[in-house]
């Protein structure tokens, strides 16, 4: 099982390489690239890194690799150009190219689910309701910050921040992009809680019990249901 993992995660950050090394080739706009893809050039090698030590579960390695891919393809087209967003804003009758909602809303559906499996395996939280709190807090706090990071590159750069912040004249942008984070979120806590529960049960039979969910903290599982 363990061995299986490896090479998943191999894989998957063979093919990240990959494709962030195509998406650098000739992006819309350089800097805009470089500020979109910065979060992938951080954590895969802190998932290196920390893979013997403590390893995630596939569905919070998938989501990574899924945002990861999100971020790629904004970065190179830009979110306010990305072809699907087009099909989307026709589709829907939009007025804007909505595929930086796509971005947002994972921006909270991988947090979650990464301070989840923090705080559940490390023992930090012992009451399921206050592990949803402290949950969607730790979100919304990430989502606030990336905002504050917005406001900034817009004050230092100008007008060639123009393209990194995808407002695409919505004066409620800051707003809609934390409350998709939320939403993420509150997706990831409902409807995929039950799924990593039996995973970080499974990664703990396998590792031996090195790290273990559930069992060190008191919390009960399942935190999706409400349960004190």
């Amino acid at each position: 099982m363990i061995s299986n993992r490896s090479r998943y995660l191999v894989a998957g950050s063979i093919l990240l390489i990959a494709f962030l090394a195509v998406s650098g080739l000739d992006p819309y706009d350089r800097l805009t690239w470089a500020m979109e893809v910065a979060p992938v050039v951080i954590v895969l090698p802190i998932l290196w890194t920390t893979y013997r030590r403590f390893p995630l579960t596939h569905l919070l390695y998938a989501g990574i690799f899924f945002h990861a891919l999100v971020l790629m393809v904004g970065g190179f087209f830009t979110y306010a150009r990305v072809p699907l967003g087009f099909e989307v804003q026709d589709l829907l009758g939009l007025q804007r190219n909505p595929y930086d909602k796509l971005g947002h809303l994972l921006q909270g559906f991988v947090p979650a689910l990464a301070a989840r499996e923090i705080l559940i395996r490390g023992g930090y939280v012992r009451k399921s309701k206050m592990l949803f709190f402290i949950v969607v807090c730790i979100v919304l706090g990430i989502s606030a910050g990336y905002e504050f990071l917005e406001w900034g590159a817009a004050v230092a750069l100008g007008q060639g921040a123009e393209e990194f912040l995808g407002t695409q004249g919505d004066p409620w942008d800051t707003q809609s992009d934390m409350f998709c984070a939320l939403l993420g979120a509150l997706a990831a806590l409902f409807f995929f809680s039950g799924l990593q529960d039996r995973q970080m049960r499974a990664l703990e039979s396998y590792s031996g019990g090195g790290s273990s969910p559930g069992k060190q903290s008191g919390v009960r599982m399942g935190c999706h249901s409400g349960g004190g």
